[in-house]
């Protein structure tokens, strides 16, 4: 085990930092974390929605359904300023962040993103009129401000931002003798790197639909955000993320922040879909989404560790181990895992790396199938990640008492993969070596 630790350590470690490092990749992480206000209050919307109607069609509740009515009236109005805008959003966060890791002026680089943005998306929407459908010029539709613009706003926003951030260190700028006060003088450095980021953004745009006919924003949905969508609904695809998070936190990387923008890009794309579609009434549209894995399978945080935690106190022994448990089991209820990862440790710790790995995997897979058979609905809202399990499962598929007892499931096979490697744990402790810690010279 400590080869193969080793080995990871050697070879894919430095490959795990390099990414972790790259700043567009920071940038967009930061971006989706930026959003999650946005994210967060649109699902509470659909929830509130949800729990009326089912009051009302489930219970027979019409009398509370009836004075619910307003309140389900507010949740579409936060649905409207909220998920319905929600490339809008992600579009200007992501300006920011990306223009300050490149360190120019972030609110140029926010407004320079929406801008492409907006000059990459069809300007047209079609409606029907006396069952006829016309063409609407010089108009929005508001869809492609939602989940459907994603993958434009991350492209654009990024190109956009990029020639900006150049424009503004090769010193393209209004030379002022003046002094101005900061908001003015920040506006006119921005001036001509931003005007040229635009153009350059707006030439782009209309080459490729002078060339094509369409919209590039129509073409990249349709052509890559669709297909990737539904690449990530295969069972491989699951499985293989699931796994390289792991072994990123296993490293002490956060696996969850390093692979964001994959988990975000793809799989809160198909929950934001999901989310849509049961606010219209409609069926949920994908069977894995970003929220299907804090569901089930890292409750306590990634690994699983809150059965860690459970199976520490269970069966471990040693009084060490026991008072660390204890101090982690508050936090790894609310799906906060650094105590017990960083204070036992399981990071670069050997005798925990199969569990650490293989718990969420197994998770993912049987929760993955029984979503297929259609015995657990799947996630259609977003729940924050602090809302402990069994709660957050329950709300997450839209109330589904299923997911109840699908979390309880998981848990205890968790348990069962994490129990043998916690007798080990101490039995090497309470060996020769004083702690079972990896204990590799660097």
């Amino acid at each position: 085990m400590s080869r193969l630790v080793a080995w990871l350590e050697d070879y894919i470690l430095p490959l795990a930092n390099k990414l972790a490092q790259t700043h567009w990749l920071v940038a967009l992480r930061d971006a989706f974390v930026s959003v999650m206000p946005i994210t967060i209050a649109g699902s509470l919307a659909v929830l509130i929605k949800s729990l009326i109607e089912a009051a009302r069609v489930n219970l027979g509740w019409e009398t509370f359904a009836w004075l619910m009515s307003p309140l389900a009236l507010i949740s579409n109005v936060v649905w409207r300023g909220t998920f319905a805008l929600f490339a809008l959003f992600l579009s200007m966060s992501l300006g920011y962040h990306l223009a300050k890791s490149m360190e120019v002026d972030p609110i140029a680089g926010a407004i320079v993103s929406l801008s492409s943005l907006a000059m990459s998306i069809a300007n047209l929407t079609k409606m029907r009129v006396n069952g006829r459908t016309i063409s609407v010029k010089h108009t929005f539709d508001i869809s492609q401000f939602s989940t459907t613009g994603i993958f434009t706003a991350i492209l654009f926003g990024s190109i956009g931002v990029s020639i900006f951030a150049f424009c503004v260190k090769a010193r393209l700028k209004l030379n002022m003798s003046v002094t101005l006060p900061y908001a003015e003088q920040m506006a006119l450095d921005s001036l001509i790197p931003a005007i040229i980021a635009i153009f350059c953004v707006g030439m782009i745009n209309f080459a490729f639909q002078t060339i094509t006919g369409t919209y590039f924003g129509n073409w990249l949905l349709n052509s890559i955000q669709t297909p990737l969508v539904k690449l990530g609904q295969g069972f491989g695809m699951v499985l293989l993320v699931t796994l390289f998070v792991q072994i990123f936190s296993f490293f002490g990387l956060n696996g969850l922040g390093v692979w964001a923008p994959i988990l975000d890009s793809i799989w809160l794309t198909a929950q934001n879909v999901n989310v849509t579609a049961v606010r219209n009434g409609e069926p949920a549209s994908y069977l894995w989404v970003r929220g299907s894995f804090d569901a089930f399978a890292w409750f306590g945080g990634a690994g699983g560790t809150l059965m860690l935690v459970v199976a520490i106190l269970l069966f471990s022994k040693r009084s060490d181990y026991r008072t660390i448990a204890k101090v982690a089991l508050a936090p790894a209820v609310f799906n906060i895992n650094e105590p017990i990862v960083l204070g036992l440790p399981v990071v670069l710790n050997p005798v925990y790396f199969i569990p650490f790995v293989l718990a969420p995997i197994v998770n993912v897979a049987f929760s993955y199938w029984m979503t297929m058979l259609g015995l657990v609905n799947p996630v259609q809202a977003a729940v924050p990640a602090v809302v402990p399990p069994i709660i957050g499962p329950f709300l997450a598929c839209n109330y589904d008492w299923r997911a109840i007892v699908l979390c309880i499931i998981n848990m205890l096979i968790a348990l069962a993969i994490w129990t043998p490697f916690v007798f080990a744990a101490d039995k090497i402790a309470d060996s020769n070596n004083p702690s079972p810690y990896f204990t590799r010279q660097y």
